[in-house]
Order: structure tokens, then C-alpha cells, then sequence
């Protein structure tokens, strides 16, 4: 297989899909949805089914919402995240207002729409009607924050990765609210990398100011080791050296990703002949599929119903403990030795068994009646 990175660039994108295309592939893989969103009616066009681990609304089912499309997503989407975290919410947090804190643009915006909105507050979860939004490369949200306390938030969700959570946690730090707000986020707030950059800002508890941030959980995680197909993955990060900061979301979905594309190849073959199959014929696989990827990943597209998968868990970003259990337990933080010294380990633990999200894109059956 053949890798080719765009740079976030859709022009670029759009060049690389012509020549790609113009090969025939059985299927592709993307890793952004405005690429999905971009490639949408190109890929309907030429019959080459996608893989995307999380695809926004418009990329998976087009501007209706309603119309499933070639890009079939191994998360859900982040509506359906959210929701997911209103339920948890109005089950385990008291009296949860929810502030919604992210990055500008589709991405970050992604989560906060009138049916997520709508379905948080029937379940009676208070959502702060006016989002606060910034900058990836924007170093003070304070103002952000306090507007959004202001407002009666005691929860900040936000839809961001890597250095996103990691601003928000350290504001809401620094800003002595720790002990009031309860930070959350997107599957990707949970990531390796965020408790890693973490490091940079620490608690009045001596721990990083992102430990306890609660999200979503798709798949299992590296420290599931009872888990046959972590097994796999631990078995080969340690055999080629993989440092923690490598031991991450997308370390797992490189495996996820090639096992299920390997999955739908092998389906295709046995169902239509091991000749020649077309890209057609991997997409009517993919449709039907209900598989497991390695034990870690569930994914059933309901007979082509949808385009993203729906089992998650929310879960919790900490830090192992020196006993083996985590800091949450109370134990000391595991230190292990890097060139810049000696720094806990960033784990993620699961907080409930999964379940299916709702289902609220436009039109979706559990968006309140009225939205």
C-alpha cells in the first residue's frame, strides 16, 4: 500500500485522488472528513470505496444528512460522541451544565448543532447556548473559559486533539477552577499525546492538569492487555522499540484500519471469486459487514444503513499507578526514564461497558421531536 500525505491541503488532495483513481483501486483509505467531503460524489462516480476512522456528517451521508454515501467511518460520528456524553453525563455527573470549548472550523465545530443541543437538554443536561471557540494556535482562552463558567457551566466539552485539551485543561488549572470543572472531550482527548503534552501544566494535586479528562472510547485500549488483539499490538511496539509517545490512538487505528481493509478484500473474494473483483464489489461487502476488527473494534454498517460505526465507552485519561492500578486509586504515579527525565505514563481507563450512541444527525431517530 501507498501512503501519500497532503498536508491538510484539498488542492493537493484532489491531485493525488486523480492519479490514485485513474489505477482503479478496490478501496482507499482517508484519515480528514473535509477530504471525504471533498471526494464524496468523485468516489459514488468511480465506485471506490473509502475507509475514514471519523467522518463528519457531510462526508458520510451528504448534505441532506440522509444520503449514505462510499466513506465508511470505523468511529461515530461526533454528534453522536456527544450525545453519548450527555447520557453518561445525566447518569453520573450532578446537575451537569455543559460549556462547549473548541477549535474553530469544521472539525472542532463539528459536535455542537441544534439536535446534539436538544437531545443533552432532554435528558436534562444544561448546555450553554453560545460556544466559545479559538485558534489551534491560540495560547490564552482565558477569557473563553470564565464567559462560559459565567454562563453556569461546570462542565467544558471540547472537540479538539493534541494540544487542544491540553490549553483547555491547563486554563481551567490555572484559573483555580479545577476543583469545579470537569474537562471532556472527543475520542481523540483521550490520546496519548495529550497526556503527554499535559506534562507542561501541573495540578495543585501534583498530577497534569489533563488527568481525569472523560471522553470517548471507540475501541480497546493499550492497557485492555486481556485483549487478544491488544496483544498483537503491544507484542509488535515492543518488538520494534515504540516509545509511549508512539503508543497512541494512531498506532492502534494503523492496525484496526489495514485488519478490517484485509477483512472486506477477503469477504469480497469469497463471496464473488477470488479473480478479478471490483471496487463495487468491496462496497456491497463493506455494507454487510458485522466484524470485529482484531477483537478491539465492532463495526456492523446495518446491512448499509449507516456509514459510522455506533458501540463506545466513555473512559477516563490518567496516569498508571506505581502498584499497577492508576493514580485515580490513589497510588504514586509510575515513572519511567526518558532523555528528559523521568515522567508518569499516560493510560486511558474505561468507565462503563459500551453501547450503542444515539443517533443524531439531522433527521436522525433520537433527535428530539421539533429539531
Amino acid at each position: 500500500p501507498t501512503t501519500v500525505d497532503t498536508g491538510g491541503n484539498l488542492e493537493q488532495t484532489q491531485v493525488i485522488y486523480d492519479r490514485v483513481s485513474a489505477d482503479e483501486p478496490k478501496m482507499l483509505v482517508l484519515y480528514s472528513s473535509l477530504d471525504s467531503e471533498l471526494l464524496r460524489d468523485q468516489l459514488a462516480e468511480d465506485e471506490i470505496p473509502v475507509l475514514i476512522s471519523a467522518g463528519s456528517v457531510a462526508g458520510l451521508y451528504g448534505e441532506d444528512s440522509a444520503s449514505p454515501g462510499w466513506t465508511f467511518a470505523t468511529n461515530p460520528l461526533y454528534v453522536d460522541q456527544f450525545g453519548h456524553f450527555c447520557q453518561y453525563a445525566a447518569e453520573n455527573l450532578e446537575d451537569p451544565v455543559i460549556g462547549y470549548i473548541s477549535w474553530r472550523g469544521a472539525f472542532g465545530e463539528a459536535a455542537f448543532t441544534p439536535e446534539t443541543i436538544a437531545f443533552c437538554e432532554s435528558l436534562g443536561v444544561g448546555v450553554v447556548p453560545d460556544p466559545e471557540l479559538f485558534l489551534p494556535t491560540d495560547t490564552d482562552i482565558s477569557g473563553a473559559v470564565q464567559n462560559l463558567v459565567d454562563a453556569g457551566a461546570n462542565v467544558l466539552y471540547t472537540n479538539t486533539l493534541a494540544s487542544g485539551p491540553v490549553l483547555v485543561a491547563a486554563t481551567v488549572n490555572n484559573m483555580g477552577l479545577a476543583d469545579q470543572v470537569q474537562i471532556a472531550g472527543v475520542n481523540w482527548a483521550l490520546d496519548t499525546s495529550v497526556g503527554l503534552l499535559g506534562l507542561q501544566s501541573i495540578g495543585a494535586d501534583g498530577l497534569p492538569a489533563v488527568n481525569g479528562i472523560i471522553g470517548s472510547l471507540p475501541f480497546v485500549w493499550w492497557t485492555e492487555t486481556d485483549n487478544p488483539g491488544v496483544q498483537v499490538v503491544v507484542e509488535v511496539a515492543n518488538a520494534n522499540e515504540r516509545p509511549a509517545q508512539v503508543r497512541n490512538i494512531g498506532y492502534i487505528l494503523g492496525f484496526l484500519t489495514i485488519d478490517t481493509y484485509i477483512e472486506a478484500m477477503v469477504q469480497t473474494a469469497n463471496r464473488v471469486g477470488s479473480g478479478d473483483f471490483s471496487g463495487a464489489d468491496v462496497y456491497e461487502t463493506i455494507q454487510m459487514m458485522d466484524y470485529n476488527s482484531m477483537q478491539m473494534l465492532p463495526i456492523n454498517y446495518q446491512e448499509g444503513a449507516i456509514r459510522d460505526t455506533t458501540s463506545n465507552r466513555m473512559a477516563v485519561l490518567t496516569y498508571a499507578g506505581a502498584d499497577g492500578g492508576t493514580v485515580l486509586d490513589g497510588q504514586p504515579p509510575l515513572l519511567v526514564d526518558t532523555p528528559n527525565g523521568a515522567i508518569p505514563v499516560p493510560v486511558v481507563v474505561p468507565l462503563e461497558e459500551a453501547r450503542d450512541t444515539p443517533d443524531l444527525r439531522p433527521g436522525g431517530a433520537d433527535v428530539p421531536m421539533g429539531e
